[in-house]
Order: C-alpha cells, then sequence, then structure tokens
C-alpha cells in the first residue's frame, strides 16, 4: 500500500464520488482473474486492489469525524501492526 496514492483516491472520493472507487474494484477483480496474466501483472493488479480498498477504509474515517491526516496515519499504523504479527 502507498500512502500518497491512497490519499489521492480519498481526494478523488471528496471530488466526486466512492462508487466510483466501488466500480473500479469490481473491473480490476474480475480483471484480475482472467486466465493467462503474468504474476507482475497480477501483484500491479492487487497492490491497485489495496489501495482502493484502504481508500475507502479512510474515507469511512473521515466520514466519521476524522480529520483526514490522522485518519491516513490510523489506517497505516493498522497495516503495519497487522505486518508484524
Amino acid at each position: 500500500m502507498k500512502l500518497p496514492v491512497i490519499k489521492s483516491l480519498v481526494e478523488f472520493i471528496d471530488k466526486n464520488d466512492e462508487d466510483f472507487i466501488h466500480e473500479t474494484l469490481e473491473v480490476l477483480e474480475h480483471v484480475g482473474q482472467a486466465k493467462g496474466l503474468k504474476d507482475e501483472e497480477l501483484e500491479v493488479i492487487y497492490e491497485l486492489l489495496s489501495n482502493l480498498s484502504g481508500s475507502l477504509e479512510v474515507n469511512k474515517l473521515i466520514k466519521e469525524g476524522v480529520p483526514q491526516k490522522e485518519a491516513l496515519n490510523n489506517f497505516m499504523q493498522r497495516v503495519m501492526g497487522s505486518i508484524d504479527r
């Protein structure tokens, strides 16, 4: 996950609508199931999926009243904590 990408996606959601993110997730999930994809291609798709999903989680925190910077930091701390386990 890349914090700058998630931040950019959160800004996109703020200016547009989170439905675009949900639809993009569906498309990427579908494409990720295509036969014949190379491992490198799948890695890119999965990285995009994780960033998109992360942006939705951060956006949810922001909707709950958490300031954007704090929401981003809390999310990344949670992700890093789950990786350390």
